[in-house]
């Protein structure tokens, strides 16, 4: 019988798996690639399924599957509309996405319906308050008590962010068009309250909930972050860019530079938190499309090829730039036969990560996830340009 040195062959042993967990720690990725899910409870509530080789899936398990590490959803204050993105409908979205092991980005619109630039229309509960300490204790008192209810069910997220798309002044009686200028000093002295009330809710709680503040288009970034620090606005963690190349005069390097800008002379992370690119012109339902024709880049074709190229080349430009990741906007927005406030269907299913004349089926945008960023050459990129 062949005789071992038990002792050298486990001292062997344990370097070899040391090895593993340190390769495998070093592969595990450093970024946040997200995605806004807020459309899921909704969307099955309407009969909606999603598909991965023709197995039906949970649509939270399979995005963690596919290594999306960020799950951002949208609270409205009291919609009467709809019955969702509410708290009760954020707290089962929250619960879902913490039970497959996925961090939450809570996006506070502090409207009751959709806040962008146009519209940062104030919550009915709050119309009509004039006095702006009074407005600011009613934004504290709104964001302490909600991250309390959440935290109370063990659904605090990791991530917050003090209003959608702020370009414009925030919880104002009429969309933007009709308010003239933003007055800063009142601007400032709102967000400042609810900077305030995450700063107030981690104190008391023993969190480090972050904070985000949040521009639609890189091309008024700039802009608006020098002029939220001149006004005493910098009490922040993250900046949160929403990048749509129809609406947004920037290319990727062009990007990429206001990124990099942002990182060096702010200190804050950076990650683009609203993103989205069409893998089809057509029309899958009656709900127009909102990325319709004209909506693509050149040498991104609407196509699924095009759309992972695209998601790919956008993170990477990013992340080169030093930013932290990227948030695809409404990944799950399938078609269904229930009516938004514009249509019957999905707005969104020709830009969404399943494909609509295919049952549903995952598509290959997914493996923008799984892509090393940090490789010297991006092979991926290269192999769907030539399909």
């Amino acid at each position: 019988m062949q005789k071992y040195n038990y002792p050298i062959l486990l001292i062997v042993f344990f370097l070899i798996l040391n090895s593993c967990e340190t390769n495998s720690q070093e592969r595990k990725n450093p970024y946040l690639l997200g995605a806004d899910l807020s459309y899921i409870n909704e969307m099955e509530d309407c009969g909606g399924a999603y598909y991965k080789d023709l197995q039906k899936k949970d649509p939270y398990q399979l995005f963690a599957e596919e290594g999306n590490n960020l799950v951002r959803i949208r609270l409205w204050h009291s919609p009467k509309w709809t019955n969702y993105s509410t708290l009760n409908d954020v707290k089962k979205s929250i619960s879902r996405a913490k039970a497959k092991g996925m961090p939450v980005l809570l996006d506070f619109h502090y409207s009751d319906n959709w806040a962008d630039p146009a519209h940062q229309i104030i919550p009915e509960a709050w119309s009509g308050i004039k006095d702006v300490k009074v407005l600011g204790d009613s934004l504290y008192n709104y964001t302490y008590q909600t991250l309390s209810l959440l935290n109370k069910e063990g659904l605090a997220p990791e991530y917050v962010q003090i209003g959608n798309e702020t370009n414009t002044e925030i919880l104002m009686e009429k969309p933007t068009a009709e308010n003239g200028p933003t007055d800063w000093q009142r601007n400032a002295s709102l967000f400042q309250r609810g900077i305030d009330a995450v700063n107030s809710f981690n104190r008391d709680n023993g969190l480090a909930i972050k904070k985000m503040l949040h521009v639609a288009q890189p091309d008024e970034a700039k802009e608006w972050f020098e002029k939220a620090y001149q006004n005493g606005l910098s009490d922040f963690d993250w900046i949160g860019l929403s990048y749509y190349p129809n609406w947004s005069k920037f290319d990727l390097s062009q990007l990429a530079e206001t990124v990099s800008f942002l990182k060096n002379k702010y200190n804050k992370e950076i990650i683009i938190v609203e993103t989205g690119y069409p893998y089809s012109f057509r029309n899958f339902d009656q709900a127009g499309n909102v990325l319709g024709e004209g909506s693509d880049l050149p040498g991104y074709p609407a196509s699924k090829e095009g759309q992972l190229s695209f998601m790919i080349d956008l993170t990477s430009s990013v992340i080169k730039a030093g930013g932290k990741g990227v948030v695809y906007w409404e990944a799950a927005w399938i078609s269904t036969p229930c009516e938004t406030q514009w249509g019957k269907g999905s707005h969104w299913e020709n830009a969404a990560f399943f494909d609509a004349n295919n049952s549903n089926e995952a598509l290959p945008v997914f493996r923008f996830y799984k892509h090393n960023y940090d490789m010297e050459e991006n092979t991926i990129i290269n192999s769907t340009k030539q399909n």
